[in-house]
């Protein structure tokens, strides 16, 4: 058998590969927590956004809730000012809201660009539309830092709606305090609220980081499936630390909130959404409930 033919059988291998997957999670809600390199470097960028869009158009109802953290970081510079940041949290005073603001629009609206380049219809939105999240002041280990927001309520009606007529739905984390005020909402608790609001059947984070390590310094010591019982004694026994710690809170409150798998992604790896959600070999960390696997076979 000539090359080429090979070539084009393992294609289909792929194809059959990913079938009882594409069954599996067809008509199901999948959020994508979008942020970190993939969103600054433009060629992952438009890997990231080809995978979302394949998700869609296989079936599946993607919703990208996207970050803006370096961009943000960039622009508070160029106006002169100084990013601030207590215990891993930017400090959010009116001025730096304004600029944020500002940022997370520009960056919403490029993503929807980027969608509608490929023929699927997007719609961007923040959390300020039709009251899509409404915060309330997040403290941090009791210290104020500014308009920071924790999400108190999803309205699920608008998200349900654009999914309904087959909108790709694209959500900048700004939110409205009772009082609307507008406050900025860490990326990854704004997709973990919208993850358990749907009910999402997959929830993934895309990081810069390979997954959930026991011990960060040895990366022979990637964790490819964790249950929230093992991640709740990683954390108690003082493996886990840093901006993990708080992203895998994030997991668990998900999971025990009815979505039914999280995912830890490198996105700095091309495509890592279609290997993870499509292949037998995944990639990633899953955090699964019980005792499930991360891999159908058919079932």
């Amino acid at each position: 058998m000539d090359k080429n033919m090979q070539q084009y059988l393992d294609k289909a291998q792929v194809l059959i590969e990913a079938l009882p997957y594409i069954q599996r999670f067809n008509r199901k809600i999948i959020v994508v927590k979008y942020g970190g390199s993939a969103m600054v470097d433009e060629e992952l960028k438009k890997q990231v956004i080809e995978d979302v869009t394949l998700l869609k158009l296989v079936g599946f109802k993607p919703i990208i809730v996207h970050g803006g953290g370096k961009e943000i970081s960039r622009w508070v510079g160029k106006v002169g000012m100084e990013p601030q940041f207590i215990n891993g949290l930017r400090v959010t005073d009116e001025e730096t809201m304004e600029v944020a603001e500002m940022v997370l629009g520009k960056v919403n609206k490029s993503l929807v660009q980027m969608v509608e380049e490929l023929g699927v219809h997007a719609i961007g939105i923040s959390g300020k539309d039709g009251g899509l999240l409404k915060v309330e002041k997040k403290l941090s280990n009791g210290e104020d830092i500014g308009f920071v927001g924790e999400v108190r309520q999803v309205n699920t009606d608008i998200i349900y709606d654009l999914l309904e007529k087959d909108f790709l739905p694209i959500i900048c984390p700004v939110g409205l305090d009772e009082h609307y005020n507008t406050y900025n909402i860490n990326a990854d608790d704004a997709a973990c609220a919208i993850a358990r609001a749907v009910k999402a059947e997959k929830l993934a984070f895309l990081t810069d980081i390979e997954g959930v390590y026991k011990d960060p310094s040895d990366p022979s010591t990637l964790i490819s499936e964790l249950r929230v019982r093992e991640a709740r004694k990683l954390m108690a026994e003082g493996y886990i630390e840093g901006g993990m710690l708080p992203k895998l809170q994030n997991c668990i409150d998900a999971i025990e909130n009815g979505v039914s798998r999280v995912h830890i992604l490198d996105g700095r790896i091309a495509h890592c959404l279609l290997l993870e959600i499509f292949t037998n070999k995944g990639i990633g960390t899953a955090i699964l409930h019980g005792e499930e696997s991360r891999y159908y076979h058919g079932e």
